[in-house]
């Protein structure tokens, strides 16, 4: 299949170093009739780093239902267009499974690069097992939380979260009391110039940031059931 028969393109971007962008990706941003953006001023630093200078348009969580059928119908008139979000692969606790849906309803054909996702070096970087592992993103907020613990307690695969600053410790102190206190990793900041993972029992985690204080984006790698 030929470019020109794709109508949408995901294109992972870098998760914090803009130089963590593939040759092509930044091909197929430059080619692209518009791109669709988590964040158009966050998106456009990267694109004008790459010197790639394109139609910006909005497209989050916000706004995707209400978006979805129109970028659709401009697809089937030909219209070739990017996904991108902040930072990672689009779709990845990011907006994008909506559009792929309705995409691929209307027969049009999509095509996902590959490229970063912050969850594959937190994992490899965790020291814990590689082999199996579940991605569970973010817990919910409030409703379904201790329901999904409860069920993660019983999980013998390696477990990997999304967590923000505020909530760590929170979400450190949850795990442990779901699943005792098991080995596990935090990691922060992956690929900038703070980087960090933090590695050992979840009672030691929660030491350490309680301390230390809480500061970028996480992603929590958990050992499974024994």
């Amino acid at each position: 299949m030929s470019q020109e028969d794709i109508s949408l393109f995901l294109v992972p971007t870098p998760i914090g170093n803009m130089d963590d962008i593939t040759l092509r990706a930044i091909k197929v941003l430059k080619s692209a009739d518009i791109i669709l953006a988590e964040d158009t001023r966050t998106s456009g630093k990267l694109l004008k780093h790459h010197a790639i200078n394109k139609p910006l348009q909005s497209y989050h969580i916000f706004n995707e239902h209400k978006a979805v059928e129109k970028l659709v119908e401009r697809m089937k008139g030909g219209e070739q267009m990017a996904l991108i979000s902040d930072a990672g692969t689009p779709g990845i606790s990011d907006p994008g499974f909506l559009l792929v849906r309705e995409v691929l309803a209307n027969d049009l054909e999509v095509n996902c690069l590959p490229g970063a996702t912050a969850f594959v070096p937190a994992l490899v970087n965790s020291g814990l097992p590689t082999d199996k592992f579940v991605f569970e993103g973010f817990l919910p907020h409030k409703k379904g939380r201790q329901t999904r613990l409860k069920n993660l307690a019983e999980e013998e695969r390696t477990i990997i979260l999304y967590e923000s600053p505020h909530r760590l410790v929170k979400c450190l102190e949850q795990l442990k009391e779901h699943l005792g206190d098991r080995q596990a990793s935090v990691s922060r900041e992956l690929t900038k110039m703070f980087e960090e993972t933090v590695r050992g029992t979840l009672s030691e985690l929660i030491a350490h940031f309680n301390e230390k204080g809480v500061k970028g984006e996480f992603v929590l790698v958990i050992a499974g059931k024994p």
